[in-house]
C-alpha cells in the first residue's frame, strides 16, 4: 500500500486497552520505543489487532513536532532521537530523526530548525498525538 505519510514506523503491538468507543494501541518499534495510537474500538476489530500482532504506524509529517528537550506534554508520543538529515526549502525543512531503525519525517519552519539550532547528529524530540497515528495491519 502506498500513502503520503512520509511516517511509516513498523513493529510489533504490545498493549491494547479498549473502552466503550476507543483504543489506546501500544506499538514497539524499536527496543523500549513505544508509540501509542488511539483508534476506534471498531477499527481495532476490523483489523483484527491483538497483542503481538505486526503492524505499521503511519504519521503525516507536518503532525510531528520537534523539540530540543523532553516534554511533559499531553502528547502520548515523545520519542528521542538523532537528527541525521535536515533539508531546507524556501520556508520549510525537512527534519529526518532516526529511531532504531526507523526513521520520523517532521516537516518544521525553517525558523524553527534555526531557533532549536538543529544539527545533524544532534538530540532532538519527535513529538505527535496518537490521534495522528494511523494503524496498517
Amino acid at each position: 500500500m502506498k500513502t503520503s505519510a512520509r511516517n511509516e514506523l513498523s513493529g510489533k503491538i504490545i498493549d491494547i486497552k479498549s473502552g466503550e468507543v476507543m483504543s489506546e494501541v501500544k506499538v514497539e518499534v524499536a527496543p523500549s520505543v513505544i508509540i501509542s495510537a488511539t483508534i476506534t474500538k471498531e477499527a481495532t476489530n476490523s483489523l483484527g489487532l491483538v497483542i503481538g500482532s505486526e503492524v505499521s504506524a503511519l504519521v503525516k509529517s507536518s503532525s510531528v513536532i520537534i523539540s530540543k528537550e523532553q516534554l511533559k506534554a499531553t502528547a502520548r508520543n515523545i520519542i528521542k532521537a538523532e537528527v541525521v538529515e535536515i533539508k531546507s526549502g524556501q520556508v520549510n525543512s525537512e527534519v529526518k530523526l532516526k529511531v532504531g531503525e526507523n526513521m520520523i519525517c517532521a516537516v518544521v519552519t525553517n525558523e524553527a530548525v534555526e531557533d532549536l539550532s538543529l544539527t545533524v547528529g544532534s538530540t532532538a524530540y519527535g513529538i505527535f498525538k496518537a490521534s495522528s497515528v494511523i494503524l496498517v495491519a
